[in-house]
């Protein structure tokens, strides 16, 4: 019952209740007592989310106006209401882009209209949708188009009063939807005591790449964190905001105390170990070294394309450029510019055929899309998120995820299927991602850090450790690049992939660890990462306690 609560708003077990009363009002004592079994479901579950759920449900009205409505009597797949909407744009002669917000909530497609070329308010558009236009072009039958407010489902089509000849069908409909109900619930009783014995067994793994299995590869993701869950976001049914970061609703990972697995012997460890403590203590010695980095220059260094006039509006900063050599390109195709400009780079580690991560900024407004693009044309499973979008009231970063349901950038529609914040270091989001061209669909997790400040350094490496940790156990047997981003794509950005990069080198087995080296890797593939010396001490003291963790737990 309560994963049922979490996907069934209140406003539907109010209808559902009304209908249930309507029903027995209208003397179907034939059914009568299967139809009292089904009320008073409906109303424990209306009372067990007045108590316990009150938190979650008081976000369903956070959005005051939904601009355009419409409706059908069944559910809308969301391949019909893509449709729908490109019909009703080339009718109105807008672009897709100017629908913003897009949901399809059960039977209604809803959605919002940002400022337009032609200047077309919510009431213009709804006037000119053209309802018979519209049930000619997709065989739909449209109930009812317009504006409205979003409300505890007022605006939905209310259920019209069934006549005596066809409530026999109506009943016998909710029993079967009864029985299915209990079917379902068994089902998820017998996957739950079996994944509860996978735990037990200690074989729990991730599910296969790019399967379909989507929400147990999350599950399988996320596993063995004991924690509350904040908020749950479905495109049917919930309406709920971004939790802020200091929500007293979190809770501590059980799997902080726990170092990854690696293959590191212990003398090498040491060595290491010890390497790192001496350039820590020696402060001499590592501003040195800071001072040759920043006199190091990569070969090739032109960023002629990023700077030229087609693209300079396309960069958050001027100075945060990809080099030509190494920049991500967009199949101009499919672009809704046609243009193959992003910026963002290909990192390697070893194999240049085998980049291991994509850094880039954070996303414009114009240019959301094309970061949808990038994610799809490199079959990206993991965002890692190192910023606030708005820091000291600068903006940082676009929001390019939906509030709540899903919205479409150009052709790639994004579903928020769920977001929770795991402790207050970090949350955690999962999406569906749909090409709504080839009707094919992924899913994706991003893992988004809330404890970098952006002046300065956290002030313990232990968060960005256990945030490393979850974001591998998630990403593991992954071919496919992470992508990493703060505002720039550079200082926290690089600073993450410096980590990440020689700490997997160690789990590998790897005996010599230069990490001013592995910098200028780096930093020979997009420059300015890692911006200042902080962030390289910071660095070198993350590398440092997170092998000091791998040896205490290596067998002595």
């Amino acid at each position: 019952q309560d994963q049922v609560q979490y996907q069934v708003s209140v406003p539907v077990l109010k209808r559902m209740q009304e209908v249930l009363k309507q029903l027995m009002l209208e003397g179907e004592t034939e059914h009568n007592s299967e139809l009292k079994v089904l009320l008073c479901n409906v109303n424990s579950n209306l009372f067990k989310s007045k108590k316990q759920k009150t938190r979650h449900l008081l976000k369903i009205c956070v959005y005051s106006k939904i601009n355009d409505v419409c409706f059908i009597r069944s559910p809308l797949s969301l391949y019909d209401g893509v449709k729908m909407l490109e019909l009703l744009a080339d009718k109105i002669h807008l672009t897709t882009s100017s629908f913003i917000n897009i949901s399809v909530v059960g039977p209604a497609l809803t959605f919002r209209i940002r400022q337009n070329e032609h200047n077309m308010t919510a009431a213009e558009v709804a006037a000119k949708a053209g309802k018979n236009f519209l049930e000619s072009e997709t065989g739909l039958k449209i109930v009812q188009t317009g504006v409205g407010e979003r409300t505890d489902a007022r605006g939905l089509p209310q259920v019209t009063r069934v006549s005596q000849g066809s409530s026999g069908t109506v009943i016998t409909l909710v029993s079967m939807a009864v029985v299915g109900g209990v079917l379902v619930l068994a089902m998820a009783v017998a996957c739950l005591r079996h994944y509860a014995q996978q735990v037990n067994n200690g074989k729990l793994g991730l599910g296969p790449e790019g399967g379909a299995e989507t929400h147990f590869d999350y599950q399988d993701c996320m596993g063995g964190v004991n924690t509350s869950r904040v908020s749950s976001v479905s495109s049917q049914f919930s309406d709920g905001p971004q939790h802020s970061p200091s929500s007293t609703h979190s809770s501590t990972p059980s799997w902080s105390e726990e170092p990854a697995q690696s293959n590191m012997d212990i003398s090498t460890g040491h060595m290491i170990l010890a390497y790192m403590e001496d350039h820590l203590r020696n402060k001499d010695r590592l501003q040195k070294e800071w001072e040759a980095l920043c006199s190091y220059q990569a070969e090739p260094s032109s960023v002629a394309v990023a700077q030229s006039a087609d693209n300079m509006d396309k960069n958050r900063h001027a100075e945060a450029l990809p080099y030509d050599h190494s920049r991500v390109k967009l199949k101009t195709d499919v672009n809704p510019n046609k243009q193959d400009y992003i910026n963002a780079s290909m990192l390697f580690d070893h194999d240049p055929r085998q980049p291991s991560y994509i850094a880039t900024q954070g996303p414009l407004p114009h240019t959301v899309a094309d970061f949808w693009q990038m994610v799809w044309e490199n079959g990206c499973t993991v965002i890692v998120m190192m910023t606030a979008l708005v820091e000291d009231g600068e903006k940082q970063c676009e929001r390019y995820w939906p509030d709540e349901g899903s919205s479409l950038y150009h052709i790639y529609e994004v579903n928020l299927v769920s977001e929770h914040i795991w402790c207050k270091d970090f949350l955690v989001r999962s999406f569906y991602l749909k090409n709504v061209q080839t009707q094919e669909t992924r899913t994706l997790t991003q893992f988004h850090l809330l404890s970098w400040p952006a002046d300065g350094i956290p002030t313990s490496t232990r968060p960005l450790l256990d945030f490393r940790r979850k974001v591998n156990k998630c990403y593991r047997g992954r071919s496919c690049p992470i992508i990493v981003h703060c505002g720039d794509g550079t200082g926290r950005t690089g600073t993450y992939i410096l980590i990440d990069m020689v700490l997997n080198r160690m789990a590998k087995g790897v005996k010599e660890i230069d990490i001013a080296a592995t910098l200028e890797h780096i930093r020979d593939q997009r420059p300015g990462l890692v911006r200042t010396k902080d962030q390289f001490e910071f660095a070198l003291t993350a590398v440092a306690e997170e092998v000091n963790a791998i040896l205490k737990a290596l067998p002595q």
